[in-house]
């Protein structure tokens, strides 16, 4: 299994730290968040390698940070070719351009690199060996300002997924889903089939409100914390949880 990793937004919300400098590789408690994914990611027997995707302007330092790491598993850093948040591919595409350059013939874990956990992506593994299906990690919101946010879906009493919205103004649910996903090697094609009609491509999470309309997709219910570095005041806010810890 690949571990893919979306790296190569611009996260202007974040400007000035980030208008030269990747989000994902910003410390936190004197360790980057690219790392403190990678370093459960990689204990995972199942994955073999780490495909980092980066943009034009972020690429030379994922390279150094690379040269620097400790990890077991190999890396691979891809420069998708944009140069701006107006010229970016999104979320999706990023995900194909990975599949066609490194030409991924696998199953592959999808993550955005810019979250912090405490909990191990292993559980996630384990549903998707136990499913033999596309699967995606949910959490339990009850503010609906944060469900207009992010992608919001409607499971079934085994938790498959029966629909998802990204931002919803109405969303149907409480269940909120994280930027964390696996997809089959023989369902890979379905990318481009997706992005070819007409799926959203932004968001990573708007593959998955087409896919489940096409396969089976099951979630995975978090039993830990995620945080997501949106903003300045999120960063500055996890920075200090992570230093009382």
């Amino acid at each position: 299994m690949k571990n893919i990793v979306l790296a190569a937004g611009y996260a202007t919300r974040l400007y000035p730290l980030t208008k030269n400098f990747p989000k994902p590789l910003l410390e936190i408690a004197g360790k980057s968040i690219l790392d403190r994914l990678l370093e459960d990611i990689d204990l995972i027997p199942e994955i073999n390698e780490h495909i980092i995707i980066s943009n034009a302007r972020y690429y030379d330092h994922f390279v150094e940070w690379k040269e620097k790491s400790t990890l077991k598993n190999p890396i691979t850093i891809i420069n998708d070719g944009s140069e701006s948040n107006e010229t970016r591919l999104g979320a999706v595409r990023d995900i194909q351009f990975a599949i066609e350059s490194c030409n991924i013939d696998d199953d592959i874990l999808v993550i955005a690199g810019d979250n912090v956990i405490d909990f191990s992506f292993s559980t996630l593994v384990d549903l998707f060996k136990e499913k033999d299906s596309a699967v995606i990690m949910c959490n339990y919101e009850e503010d609906v300002e944060t469900l207009r946010r992010s992608g919001v879906m409607v499971p079934d009493k085994d938790f498959k997924v029966i629909s998802m919205e990204e931002k919803p103004q109405d969303p149907k649910s409480n269940w909120c889903v994280a930027p964390f996903y696996i997809y089959k090697k023989n369902e890979l094609n379905l990318i481009k089939k997706g992005i070819e009609e007409g799926c959203g491509t932004d968001a990573p999470g708007s593959f998955v409100c087409w896919l489940c309309t096409q396969t089976d997709v099951y979630a995975l219910r978090s039993e830990g914390m995620r945080y997501d570095i949106g903003t300045l005041e999120s960063y500055e806010h996890v920075k200090k949880i992570f230093k009382e810890k």
